[in-house]
């Protein structure tokens, strides 16, 4: 088994170089820093472990391998479903929640980024054993462009134009230009709102994204990473100070009301046109059978 020594090790550097790159912390702290950022690096040096042992085993006839692979595959589920028990308690604490589709979301993203260490590790492996190292160096590299190509995904701004609003009452009622948000019967609470509210508007680029934007999981992503990127201006007893969307029904138009610690709109628009969009929330209804069939006509 010499003869597999340098591919596997090339497999399992690609692929766990791959899955370092992959591992990213920013401004919302997830995974934390330094236990959930070990748990993960350990997990993808086991994936891109199994990923490279695989091909030679396979080469020598050794099927069993197959069910290291199908076993590893149900313990990559398993840490889907840790990430999402995780979440969901640390969501409890949370003045302004992620919701059920953005936690799942992130659930799926790292239980798919463990898959892709092992095609990585498998691919570099096998074309350093079938031709020569220089190969699986190609292939490793590509691994892993491609990778982060899958890592970039896509933000709010590719699918709306995001723009500053008014935020104004009439009596006890708060409007964010001219969609009506809630009715707020305390005046202390009116007197916030008129000096730190902000309000922005999302307006839909197409038909598919006026149906994403429709998603309450998808705008409630937006609220929570607004109150992670600017803070939020209440405590679990001000209900009347929870941060809301509101959709315009004729339009699709979606105004986000929200009072932050750091009253700042330009800030405020960066964080929203860096809000993921949810693989959970995206709806295509431009390329359904009927709208092909309406276009025809």
């Amino acid at each position: 088994m010499e003869q597999y020594a340098v591919p596997v090790i090339l497999g399992v550097l690609f692929g766990f170089g791959g899955r370092m790159l992959l591992l990213k912390n920013d401004y919302r702290q997830y995974p934390t820093q330094p236990h959930g950022m070990i748990i993960h690096l350990t997990l993808g040096f086991i994936a891109a472990g199994l990923g490279s042992i695989a091909i030679p085993a396979l080469l020598e006839q050794e099927y069993t391998a197959i069910t290291f692979l199908a076993l590893a595959a149900q313990q990559f589920r398993e840490v889907r479903n840790m990430e999402r028990e995780t979440l969901a308690k640390m969501d409890e604490m949370e003045l302004v929640s992620r919701g059920k589709t953005y936690i799942e979301g992130i659930a799926l993203t790292f239980e798919g980024r463990n898959y892709m260490t092992i095609i990585i590790a498998s691919a570099t492996t096998l074309a350093t054993t079938l031709v020569e190292w220089w190969l699986g160096l190609i292939v490793g590299v590509v691994g892993v462009g491609i990778a982060l190509w899958f890592k970039s995904g896509k933000f709010l701004d590719s699918i709306a134009d995001i723009e500053p609003a008014e935020v104004r009452l009439e009596g006890p009622d708060v409007f964010v230009n001219d969609i009506h948000i809630m009715n707020v019967g305390l005046a202390d609470s009116r007197e916030l709102i008129k000096k730190q509210a902000l309000g922005v508007i999302l307006k839909p680029k197409s038909i598919d994204s006026m149906v994403t934007l429709a998603n309450l999981g998808q705008r409630q992503a937006v609220l929570h990473d607004l109150s992670v990127g600017l803070g939020v201006y209440r405590d679990d007893d001000k209900p009347s100070l929870v941060p809301l969307s509101r959709r315009n029904l004729d339009d699709g138009r979606v105004a986000i009301f929200f009072i932050p610690q750091i009253k700042d709109m330009d800030w405020a628009i960066r964080v929203i046109s860096q809000v993921p969009i949810l693989e959970n929330a995206v709806h295509i209804p431009s390329e359904s059978e009927a709208s092909s069939k309406e276009g025809g006509r």
